[in-house]
């Protein structure tokens, strides 16, 4: 946003020199990109030619003498209008344009003590521009006085600012917006707005039909103007303009532009002879064409918003109008639309058409009551500076809620969020140099906040108000005084990514977004992907739900690169919608390929890895013997034979495996575990024994058994027939080699037995371990290998 503190000073009665208003914006929130004069030069001055002569020795050259108030100069000059009794600007010795430096000198034997000036010299921009004012030196009117401030007299004395403003602050996209904001920083009041004008003849609501058929156009307010006289704008209009970045055209396109810089509110303004007697508002049927103001055929699709008479449409809503309708030098009467539409609607048009000052306030959001006033005040600029005749009435559509926000907040509760002791009174103040209205109830305030404040809607907007125009740099700085303690969610996660570390896998941090079409994959949940309206790219248009296509990413770049042993981990969000409800979950993901690089001697990743580092996580955290790895149905991304869901207390938690082959020929294991889910399963306290002071027994034993059969199913059956004295089964062997059955398979375990009272007997462990064969063979039908 470019502000003419010209402009500005319309509404706000301020006498701070450019640089200074820019920084005092700026220690109130609102940064800026540049601030300066809108024309840079220096030492200009106005001129009167009383003499013109041709250079003895050039033909296009003239000797001029210049009177510039206290003196007579003598000033060589080759513009082709240079000419005895017009008032020009001269560029004296020493003086400062944005190209050159002016300095007296001889020019083909005479003295030139300066430089007679082209507005193009000055330093405007090429776009704000005429031939003339490139083509010849600038002439001044009669009324101009020699010795005088030529740009003060051409109305270009002005300064600019060029805001970069956060995405919130839509109402400092007008000069009413930036006008309370400066009076809030200076304690100055802001003027009304001039919208008086006459009207006459029949109600336009009479003879002109307007309608909304969307959901997508909140309020349409419509005007009509007859007998406009299209012209040069006046050079306060021209001026502010140029000064706000806009390039002048005529009057009524001017006046548009100016009413949407003043009040924020984009306008439209149609030839009513051209448009007929109705205008409609709809969405684009697929495939409808329009030519736009800049001679395009765009194709539009059921998401763009459109203006329409009764036959087709002549505007695309918010961004641009069509051609067919636009105002002409030989246009006499006018429709004047102000409407609200869709900010998301909008955003997704302008994207494919044009971004433009006005969509860009369209897409911030507007004011209803600026939506009414813009409407009202092109009229009364229309019958000023156009000549025109207003007609009687309004059409109006409302659908807007309007009502100025009302918020209760307690003086105790600012100062506390603060950390500060800001009187009662200053923040009353506050409120009152915002041009806030309030209401005091004892240790209470209830403030109503006008409709133009869209960014303000909840107690903390409030708080950050009273903090930026009391002044941060007056709030002291102090210890906190609040108690604080160490949240145990916290502190949990980092326990977490303690013991991953401590297991060798090292952390990541992934993008939360990736393709739609990944969305669903590595999980059989059913939810509705959250697509973004407005993404980047679209390799990253969505929020994840699972991480693993995240850390696969992540995988994939570094085995491209050579590096084939990968063990990382995440602890992320996985998000998604429910029917109505929008979620987010905290989750520890895992992924393992290659060697795995812990303890003495690196291995080789394979489901036991991974199965074990998700009983090491279970176990630290409480859950030891309360989960089980549960042979399921498995998302079609998974290995279904090398894969199981992770199941503690009868739900599922969590899946590990390895990644299909149709994905990867690479072994690569995945362990994802929800943690809001597990965590919200309450363990007791953690049990600790005494370390037994007896020697252990171990005892290996291979069954061959049914393909069909778990090694679940079997240890289940090993731990009843192993009694208490049975203390860990470990599977160290699967084997499925040519001398067996095809339909059979071997798994070896080792049994470790150990009494806390004495030492176990050959004959005690022998008669145990001869009770799980026989328990086994009996229940699991199955065979001792030898």
């Amino acid at each position: 946003m470019k502000l003419s503190t010209n402009f500005v000073k319309d509404y706000v009665d301020i006498d701070v020199d450019v640089k200074t208003l820019a920084e005092d914006m700026t220690r109130v929130g609102n940064e800026y990109d540049s601030a300066g004069n809108l024309i840079n030069a220096t030492k200009l001055v106005i001129g009167e030619i009383i003499e013109c002569v041709d250079h003895p020795d050039s033909d296009h050259l003239h000797l001029c003498k210049v009177n510039v108030g206290k003196e007579v100069l003598g000033i060589v000059c080759g513009a082709p209008n240079a000419r005895k009794g017009i008032k020009v600007i001269v560029a004296l010795d020493g003086a400062e344009l944005p190209e050159k430096t002016i300095k007296k000198g001889m020019i083909r034997g005479q003295e030139s003590n300066g430089m007679l000036c082209s507005i193009a010299e000055l330093g405007l921009e090429h776009k704000f521009l005429k031939s003339e004012d490139s083509e010849g030196i600038a002439e001044l009117g009669a009324d101009a006085v020699p010795g005088e401030d030529p740009i003060k007299y051409l109305g270009l004395d002005d300064g600019v600012i060029d805001f970069d403003l956060t995405a919130n602050r839509g109402d400092l996209l007008s000069i009413l917006g930036m006008a309370y904001e400066i009076g809030a920083i200076y304690d100055k009041p802001v003027k009304e707005v001039d919208l008086s004008h006459k009207e006459q003849g029949e109600d336009i609501n009479k003879i002109f039909n307007a309608k909304v058929e969307t959901d997508n156009c909140k309020m349409l307010i419509v005007k009509k103007v007859e007998n406009v006289k299209i012209k040069e704008s006046p050079d306060f209009i021209k001026n502010r303009l140029i000064a706000s970045g806009i390039r002048p055209i005529n009057n009524v396109v001017d006046i548009s532009n100016y009413v949407m810089l003043e009040l924020g509110q984009p306008l439209h303004f149609y030839d009513a002879d051209r448009l007929g007697n109705s205008l409609i508002v709809r969405m684009a049927e697929e495939g409808e064409k329009l030519v736009t103001l800049d001679g395009n055929e765009r194709i539009l699709n059921k998401t763009d918003i459109v203006i329409a008479d009764n036959t087709h449409s002549v505007g695309l809503a918010g961004v641009m109008g069509g051609l067919e309708t636009e105002v002409e030098p030989d246009t006499e009467n006018i429709i004047i639309e102000s409407a609200i539409f869709d900010s998301v609607k909008v955003r997704l048009t302008s994207k494919k058409i044009l971004r433009s000052e006005a969509s860009n306030r369209f897409e911030k959001g507007l004011d209803p009551v600026r939506t009414v006033m813009a409407a009202e005040r092109a009229c009364k600029l229309l019958e000023e500076y156009a000549c025109g005749n207003v007609v009687t009435g309004t059409i109006k559509y409302d659908k807007t809620n309007n009502k100025d926000k009302e918020i209760n907040i307690s003086f105790q509760n600012i100062n506390d969020v603060l950390g500060t002791v800001i009187p009662n009174e200053e923040i009353l103040n506050v409120f009152r140099k915002l041009g806030f209205s309030y209401k005091v109830k004892g240790k209470t305030v209830t403030v109503t906040v006008p409709s133009r404040r869209l960014d303000i809607s909840i107690k903390e907007d409030l708080i950050e108000e009273v903090s930026r125009i009391y002044g941060v740099d007056n709030i002291q700085g102090k210890l906190p005084v609040v108690p604080m303690k160490k949240g145990s969610y916290d502190k949990t996660q980092r326990e977490i990514r303690n013991k991953m570390i401590a297991l060798g896998l090292n952390e990541t941090l992934s993008y939360i977004l990736i393709n739609d079409k990944e969305v669903n994959g590595y999980t059989l949940d059913k939810f509705e992907a959250l697509k973004l309206l407005d993404p980047i790219t679209e390799d990253r248009n969505t929020l994840r739900y699972s991480m693993i296509p995240s850390l696969y990413k992540i995988y994939e770049y570094n085995y491209s690169h050579g590096q084939k042993d990968v063990s990382i981990f995440e602890i992320g969000k996985g998000f998604y919608k429910k029917g109505e409800i929008y979620g987010e979950d905290t989750k520890l993901c895992v992924l393992m390929s290659g060697k795995y690089l812990h303890g003495l001697k690196p291995q080789n990743v394979d489901f036991y890895i991974i199965k074990g580092i998700a009983e090491e996580i279970l176990d630290y955290l409480g859950y030891a013997g309360r989960y089980s790895f549960m042979k399921q149905e498995m998302p079609k991304e998974m290995h279904p034979g090398q894969s199981a869901m992770i199941n503690v207390n009868g739900t599922n938690i969590g899946m590990i495996g390895k990644i299909h082959p149709s994905i990867t020929k690479e072994d690569v294991y995945v362990l994802e575990i929800n943690l809001d889910e597990l965590l919200q399963k309450k363990v007791g306290k953690m049990k600790y024994k005494e370390i037994s002071k007896f020697p252990s027994v171990k005892k290996d034993v291979a069954f061959v058994v049914d393909k069909a059969l778990t090694s679940k199913e079997i240890e289940k059956v090993i731990k009843s027939a192993g009694g208490s004295l049975l203390t860990n089964i470990e599977v160290f062997d699967v084997y499925t080699g040519s001398n067996l059955d095809e339909n059979k398979k071997s798994i070896a375990y080792a049994l470790t037995f150990e009494d806390t009272k004495k030492t176990l007997t050959d004959e005690e462990t022998n008669a145990l371990l001869d009770k799980i064969i026989d328990t086994v063979s009996k229940k699991c039908n199955a065979e001792i290998r030898k």
